[in-house]
C-alpha cells in the first residue's frame, strides 16, 4: 500500500487505502470521517498510516 499522490487532501492516506481497496477516493474519505466520530483515537493511526506508509513512486498505477 502507498499514500496517494493522485487522490490526496492532507496527506494521501485516504486515496491511498481507497486505491487498495478499490473504492472511490471520497467514500473512504466519508467512512473514514464517520469512524472519527465514535470514541477512540483513529487520528493516531492517522497519523501513524501517514508516517510509516510510503508516498507512491512517481509513475506508480494501482491495478
Amino acid at each position: 500500500m502507498y499514500r496517494s499522490r493522485e487522490h490526496r487532501i492532507l496527506a494521501g492516506v485516504c486515496g491511498g487505502l481507497a486505491d487498495k481497496l478499490g473504492m472511490p477516493p471520497t467514500l473512504v474519505r466519508i467512512l473514514w470521517l464517520l469512524l472519527s466520530l465514535i470514541p477512540g483515537p483513529l487520528w493516531v493511526v492517522y497519523v501513524a498510516m501517514w508516517i510509516l506508509v510510503p508516498e507512491e513512486p512517481k509513475g506508480y498505477r494501482a491495478a
